[in-house]
């Protein structure tokens, strides 16, 4: 799989549901036992494969199409494969958190296993986040 933004995030973003300069973005590890699924829409979808998540992103910015942010860090919770990043619109419920992007090809450091309570910085590619 390659890194991909989810089509129902398209669609709200061309619908103007999504802000992404004023949104509540996060990022969640997710465990290898999740396979990227384009139906998906919301955090709820995905099932128990949530293995930590960001605080909301700063310093965000939308350039050329393109999204990125400051990298972040977030807390494993559990010893277990990680192959991915998923990016969220964190409204407080996983039933309404919008799913945005898949990352499986970052920088570096997927896919890889943390220990429970490891802290892991997630360091964005210099060419953004993701572009539209």
């Amino acid at each position: 799989m390659a890194n991909v933004v989810y089509p129902k995030a398209k669609q709200a973003m061309l619908g103007g549901d999504v802000a992404l300069d004023t949104d509540d973005v996060r990022v969640m590890l997710v465990k290898s036992t999740y396979t990227y699924d384009g139906a998906d829409e919301f955090v709820a979808d995905l099932g128990a494969v949530d293995n930590g998540r960001s605080a909301a992103l700063g310093s965000k910015t939308l350039t050329n199409g393109t999204f990125d942010a400051a990298d972040t860090t977030l807390t494993a919770t559990d010893a277990e494969a990680c192959a991915a990043l998923v990016v969220f619109v964190h409204t407080g419920s996983d039933a309404t958190a919008r799913l945005l992007a898949f990352i499986d090809t970052p920088t570096s450091g997927l896919p890889f296993t943390p220990a429970a309570g490891q802290s892991v910085p997630i360091t964005f590619n210099a060419s953004g986040i993701f572009a539209l």
